[in-house]
């Protein structure tokens, strides 16, 4: 049936895997730190040249805009 997915065809992780700066290749996840207020520091590693990378991954949830959108809903008049 060509509606069907294999599972293959869905990401299974919400991380998103950068590409390495030097070499271009697709980086994997080494390493995942939580951070204060929800937010991580991860850390990927480069499997064709060994560079390594680290970034803050932020939590939507507490992100300032949402805060702000959240503020601002009033109830109907």
């Amino acid at each position: 049936m060509p509606w069907r997915r294999l599972l293959t065809d869905v990401l299974l992780t919400p991380v998103e895997l950068p590409r390495c700066t030097r070499c271009g290749a697709r980086m994997m996840l080494a390493q995942i730190e939580q951070m204060e207020k929800g937010s991580e520091e991860r850390t990927f590693e480069c499997p064709k040249c060994d560079f390594i990378e680290t970034r803050i991954a932020v939590d939507p949830l507490t992100s300032d805009a949402v805060i702000r959108l959240v503020s601002n809903i009033k109830p109907p008049s």
